[in-house]
């Protein structure tokens, strides 16, 4: 298996990401997989459900000791400077995910797996956007969902050297035509 250092050689993104009050141990973690992989720089949660169920078996890579995971009474308080606040929800009026261009400095909120963000985090975030599903995702697939489309609409690197740095060790397969 790849070491977090080494998938974490990629450059270095102004990506954050703010979770409120999550619940879910596991979808945590798995969030810290997502960013790992798509260079996000430090996750922040508010909360105290989160705090007492540190269960990180998702995060395989174990980006949990490399990626700053800080817990926090608010994310309007740490939100990283010239970011912009772009809160993920299913609320109407939200931006359509595929249509949202995203900031080159974001600082990405979700809400709770079992709730919605309020209107006291709405009012300061700068975009709301939405991933058009025919029902509520949860937190980690969405959270992997807004960072690949991120990455997908860029300008990264492609081929087989970003496989090849990307990939699992017990991974070598290549196609041959």
């Amino acid at each position: 298996m790849n070491s977090p250092e080494k998938s974490l050689s990629f450059p270095k993104q102004t990506i954050s990401i703010g979770l409120v009050n999550p619940k879910n141990a596991v979808n945590v973690a798995s969030i810290l997989r997502a960013a790992g992989c798509y260079g996000v720089s430090s996750v922040f949660y508010t909360g105290q459900r989160y705090r007492f169920a540190k269960d990180f078996n998702a995060d395989t890579k174990a980006f949990h000791k490399v990626i700053p995971t800080v817990g926090v009474e608010n994310l309007k308080d740490v939100k990283p400077d010239g970011a912009r606040v772009v809160a993920v929800e299913l609320v109407e009026g939200a931006i359509p995910l595929p249509s949202f261009e995203h900031p080159k400095n974001a600082f990405y909120v979700f809400g709770p797996e079992d709730g919605s963000l309020g209107e006291d985090v709405l009012s300061w975030c700068d975009d709301v956007v939405y991933v058009p599903t025919y029902s509520c995702m949860n937190l980690a697939a969405t959270a992997n969902v807004v960072l690949y489309d991120r990455l997908a609409k860029s300008e990264y690197e492609q081929g087989d050297a970003l496989i090849r740095n990307s990939r699992d060790n017990n991974n070598t397969t290549k196609i041959v035509r």
